[in-house]
């Protein structure tokens, strides 16, 4: 079964007077519980791709397929709703509230999910800080913490809702090699164990060391493809 089918994906963006064709009819599946490296030079589409994908922009043209959803005819409703419940989104930029501790930015996607108890939102906030080496800076705001220890505050954020697909953009950019590799030995493992789809973009050799598969992209294009 495949948790990701794209069919003739395009991204144009205008640039003063000219277009910039970011994809240029892409056609992609991606099976669940995949564990994938999109790779290329940056500018090549890769960051554009994850982020039609994980719904936080839109296509040109062409059909993506979320689960069962065919999120190009969405609402932003709906699409707002379909990223809280099933995808995870690991920014290069972290995207903290900054006037939230590190503990509050884990919480937050359970308390806006309103499922849990308060207990038990805090509960499995504090495993996951834990599980990044975290906990004993769950007091902390962004702006205390160092850039690898925000990287970690924001995978553990995707994680915490246990979704079923989990889009990360340059996971390990801000992580020294040691922090870096416990992260995609969790990711790996929550692969294993609950058969949780990871995309990854990346340039970083350890994370391809990871991968199930790798896709390779150029000027908007899959190579090979």
């Amino acid at each position: 079964m495949n948790i990701v089918e794209i069919r003739n994906l395009t991204k144009n963006y205008p640039l003063g007077n000219t277009t910039v064709h970011a994809l240029r009819g892409i056609d992609m599946d991606i099976p669940q519980g995949s564990l994938m490296s999109v790779v290329g030079p940056s500018g090549s589409g890769k960051t554009t791709l994850l982020n039609i994908v994980g719904c936080v922009d839109t296509a040109t043209t062409g059909s993506v397929k979320v689960g069962d959803r065919e999120v190009t005819t969405l609402s932003d409703r709906e699409l707002t709703r379909l990223r809280l419940r099933k995808i995870g989104f690991i920014f290069q930029t972290f995207n903290l509230v900054p006037v939230l501790s590190a503990l509050e930015n884990v919480e937050f996607p359970l308390l806006l999910q309103g499922e849990l108890s308060a207990a038990k939102v805090r509960e499995k906030s504090r495993q996951l800080l834990l599980a990044v080496g975290l906990l004993d800076h769950e007091r902390h705001k962004p702006a205390e913490l160092s850039g690898g220890q925000r990287q970690r505050v924001a995978i553990a954020r995707a994680l915490v809702t246990d979704p079923d697909l989990v889009l990360a953009d340059e996971p390990t950019a801000n992580l020294d090699s040691e922090t870096g590799e416990s992260i995609l030995r969790l990711m790996q493992t929550m692969n294993a164990e609950r058969g949780t789809t990871f995309i990854f973009s990346t340039h970083d050799p350890q994370v391809l060391r990871y991968a199930k598969s790798v896709v390779h992209i150029h000027d908007g294009r899959l190579e090979g493809a």
